[in-house]
This record gives structure tokens, sequence and C-alpha cells, in this order.
């Protein structure tokens, strides 16, 4: 089965991988094709840009919180009925947690998908050329089939980067304009889905750009190779468990393989601790990342599935909350305008969004028994109460240094601001650990 599977990496951060991917995904949709994306790493906001343009879910492909065996697994899986592959990549193509480990590279040479390099051109020219070599001759363990230039000034400019490619060896694709109406603001990469900033309308535009400048057709056929298929053995699907999702805009950051793991243990149920005042009957309650701090007014005044939580809790419920989910736990959350909002109160501390510090990074959990990984990014922080809570392991960073990341227990509810990868281990480990 062949098809076309994409890389789609660049020199930097900066360059335009994201706003190129959106606008290829779109197009590719628009032409009636079944598109898969896919992220590499542990960002769990582009992928809900990807699946705006795309109209599938994306998948993270990340080869720190889980094993290249994994991975390869993943994209066998989802790509297999899709028509095409497109995955994003995540910094610079060579930037890992450690030299190239993790990278872009790393994934692309794992799963044998040919890179598309996107490459910024403003105030340049001919100088891209040395770029250009140095990017397909580093490593031999990826192809580089051809590059896509951001921020082209005119087609004079355009004329200039496709001579330096042809003495670089690599084949110029085409290029987006410099043009402000397809640049996504800074405010909205990385940060936050801001629904002010309507990136359906925006994924039309630069598709239509794409569509203009950039030789998709040549692109598809340079791309199309064996579709990798690796076997993966399932384990049968039990609707015994009855597994409880917290999801709506205050509470949306989630690894889609985790849902899916979640899925073949049990039954699960998503409600929202937003307009929902009744909590589903579970034997297992997720509550993950998001971004309570811009809801606290809504989520403070919803006293009904905040106590129906509390009562939960205290009656022994299995919990696992991660980051906003955490903040969500603790006895108040104070927001950006200094005011106090009460939360559900289970965890003895409050969470603030004054002094805002950025914390971020990947995370590795060492248990007597087992080490779990995941990430971390967040601006809150918590302050402790007059009782400290219960922790348990050992956090470090991905160089192996202990970092002073908390994993809270009380009862069986197990809470961190990490963000955990269980797709490949199953969540099993955390009922158990905080029993």
């Amino acid at each position: 089965m062949r098809k076309p599977i994409i890389m789609i990496g660049a020199a930097t951060s900066g360059s335009g991988k994201t706003t190129f991917t959106l606008g290829l995904l779109r197009l590719l949709k628009n032409r009636g094709m079944k598109v898969q994306p896919f992220k590499c790493g542990p960002d769990y906001i582009d992928t809900k840009h990807h699946a705006m343009a795309a109209g599938e879910e994306s998948v993270n492909l990340d080869t720190f919180m889980a094993s290249g065996k994994h991975v390869k697994q993943l994209f066998s899986r989802y790509g297999n009925t899709s028509d095409i592959c497109v995955a994003e990549g995540v910094m610079g193509l060579f930037d890992g947690y450690d030299g190239m480990k993790g990278s872009s590279a790393e994934i692309a040479g794992l799963i044998g998908i040919p890179v598309v390099l996107v490459l910024n051109a403003k105030s340049t020219a001919y100088s891209v050329a040395p770029v250009l070599y140095g990017f397909k001759h580093f490593y031999p363990g990826i192809r580089i089939v051809g590059v896509v230039f951001n921020f082209v000034a005119s087609e004079a400019h355009y004329a200039y980067l496709q001579q330096a490619c042809g003495d670089a060896g690599v084949e110029a694709l085409g290029y987006l304009p410099k043009d402000d109406r397809i640049v996504i603001p800074s405010r909205h990469l990385g940060l936050s889905i801001d629904e002010s900033f309507c990136f359906d309308a925006f994924a039309d535009r630069v598709a239509g750009v794409v569509d203009k400048t950039v030789n998709v057709d040549r692109l598809l056929e340079l791309c199309t190779v064996d579709f990798p298929v690796y076997e993966e053995k399932m384990t049968d699907v039990s609707e015994k468990t009855r597994i409880a999702i917290a999801r709506d805009e205050a509470f949306n950051f989630m690894y889609r393989e985790n849902i899916e793991a979640l899925r073949r243990e049990g039954k699960v149920v998503f409600f929202s601790p937003l307009r929902d005042e009744v909590l589903p009957e579970a034997d297992f309650l997720y509550l993950p990342g998001g971004y309570p701090e811009l809801y606290l007014s809504e989520l403070s005044a919803n006293g009904k599935m905040r106590s129906a939580i509390r009562e939960y809790c205290e009656a022994g419920g299995h919990v696992l909350a991660e980051c906003g989910g955490m903040m969500y736990l603790c006895d108040s959350i104070t927001g950006n305008d200094s005011k106090e909002y009460p939360m559900v109160g289970v965890l003895k501390q409050r969470a603030t969004m004054e002094q805002m510090k950025l914390k971020l990074g990947y995370r590795e959990v060492r248990f007597e028994d087992q080490v779990v990984r995941g990430h971390e990014f967040h601006y809150s922080r918590v302050l402790p109460g007059d009782h400290p809570l219960s922790t348990i392991g050992k956090v470090y960073n991905a160089k192996g240094i202990e970092v002073d990341t908390l994993i809270f227990t009380y009862k069986n509810v197990l809470a961190s601001y990490i963000h955990f990868y269980w797709g490949e281990i199953g969540i099993g480990y955390f009922r158990e650990k905080v029993k």
C-alpha cells in the first residue's frame, strides 16, 4: 500500500510550519481526501488546530514519553485508513530534548517519513543554499524531499530562492508570501485556544494561498512511499469500569491515545464541570488540564458539581487530576483579576495566577516500581495550606536532573501539574498507586 506521508519540519521555531501545516491540511480536506494529522512532541494545543483544519483528531508522536515501537504502532494504526498522513514537527527539525533525541528528525527516521522543510526566507535570498545543503546532508537517516519558503516578498525574491535550491540539490516546492492575513498572532501559538480567533476561516485562507503558490501535487508525489505497517496486539475492550472524563472549554488538554487507552479499559463518559450539575457514575474520574483560569466565575458558580466531585473524592473515588484539573480540586484559584474563587476543596491548598512564571518541560516520575513520563506546562503555582499534602515519587527532567514538581495524594486522589502519558502503559497503574 502506497500513500503520501509527510513530515513538515523547519530550520527553526517561528519559520511558519504551523501555518503551512494548517493550510495544507485544509486544502487536502477540501480536495476530498481523508487526512490523518500527527504532531511530533508533547503539544496538546497544536493537535486541536489540526483537528479544526483537517476534520480529524490529531495524534501525538513522542519518543520521550513513549517507546519507538509504540510511536511506530500509533502512526500505522491511525494512518492506515487515511488517504494521506501529515505530521507537523516540533521546533527545528533536529531539536530534541537531548541533541537529536525526541526531535522531528528522529521520528521521521524511525518511521520513514519524507520531510518537507519550511524555511523562513525573510531578509535572505541565495544564502539559503548552504542552509539547505546542510539540512539535506547532516543526517542520512532522513530524506528531505523539498522545501517551501515562508515570508517571500515577491516572485523575483522566489526566483533567487529557486536558484539556491538548484545549487543545493533541494527541490523548491513553492512558497507562502509575506502577508499579515496568513500569520497566526503569537498569543495563539502554544498559549491558548482562543475562540475569538477564527481558525476555521484562517485555515481556509491559508489553504487558498497554498493552492496558488505551492506545487502540492509534486509535494504529494515526492512523499508517496510504501506505508509502514506495524503489528500491534490490542487488549480486549471491557465496559466493566466506568470512567468519567471532564471535557469542556475549561478542561481539554488530552492526548488522543490516552483517551483510547481508557476506552480499552472501560466505558468512557464525558461531562462538563462548567455546565453539568450531576457527576456521572464512575469507578474512575479523570480531570485533565486546560484553562480553568479563564472560567473561574462559571466553575465557582456551579456549586452542585463542585460538591458532587468533593463527595466522590471523600468517599474514596479514584481520581487522576492534571494541571488545570489539579487546580480545580484545590480550595480556591486566584485569577488574573486578583480575586479568589472557591473551587472543589479536596486538596487543602490554593492555586494562583498571580506572579506568573512559566514552568515547562518533559518530566519523568520515578516511583518504587514504575517510571511514568509526561510533560509540564503552566504559569500558575500552588500555595500550600497549613497541613502539607502527602506526596509520592521523585520527578526529573529530560536530562535526569531532579525538579521540584510534586505528585500529591489524598485518599484515592492523585494530582500533579504533570500531563501524564499512559497510552502505552495503561491507566491501571495510576488506580493502584493511590489505593
